[in-house]
């Protein structure tokens, strides 16, 4: 599952796991980084559409914190169309150079328009061009129509950085579940799930 002399699969004491999962995260997010984890924000988005049918794709993770984990996209997308369907989501990130995983899921709601431009001003002139181009996840005509418009998105970008996409939406799933998966080289895989209750998070061991 793991090449050896590129995943350091670490000793985990469950033991040693802080009552919330939030600092757990973090310092995970951390020693991925440090380790050379490649993109060690991007992660899968799970949701389901207006029939209860699963979709999952990767998205870049834009912080989290007390609030909840946040990422952005249009409303107007496909991922976005399920949201507002069905308010509910799961997040999973996979740092093999470790062999962990944490897996998240809870209720998702949107940010104030406000807020969601200041998130994707605050990016480069590329990604204000890409949320500029087109509509995402519609269907596109053929690559010179893309061509055509993405040229445009990016002239807009670069003579005016504030250009609003009033579609663009930040997002944040309140974690109600995280799981903390740590590889083990004897298939004693260590995993660590958080179950928030009303009198706070509850730590509980699972199986392989």
């Amino acid at each position: 599952m793991w090449a050896p002399g590129v995943t350091e699969l670490r000793p985990f004491d469950p033991a040693t796991a802080p009552e919330a999962p939030l600092p757990l995260f973090t310092r995970w997010f951390a020693e991925a980084v440090a380790a050379g984890q490649p993109e060690p924000h991007t992660m899968s988005l799970a949701t389901t559409d207006e029939g209860g049918r699963a979709d999952v794709r990767i998205v870049m993770l834009h912080g989290a914190d007390e609030e909840g984990w946040a990422f952005a996209t249009h409303a107007t997308s496909r991922k976005g169309r399920e949201l507002s369907a069905h308010p509910y989501a799961a997040l999973g990130f996979y740092w093999p150079v470790l062999g962990r995983q944490v897996r998240v899921r809870g209720p998702v709601t949107s940010a104030p328009s406000a807020e969601s431009q200041a998130d994707l001003h605050a990016r480069s002139t590329g990604a204000l061009a890409a949320a500029l181009t087109g509509r995402q996840s519609g269907v596109l005509g053929s690559v010179e129509e893309l061509r055509r418009e993405s040229e445009a998105a990016w002239e807009r970008a670069r003579a005016n950085p504030a250009t609003p996409s009033p579609t663009w939406t930040l997002y944040r799933l309140a974690p109600e579940e995280v799981e903390f998966f740590q590889g083990d080289p004897d298939r004693r895989h260590v995993r660590v799930l958080y179950r928030r209750m009303a009198e706070g998070w509850r730590r509980s061991l699972l199986w392989p």
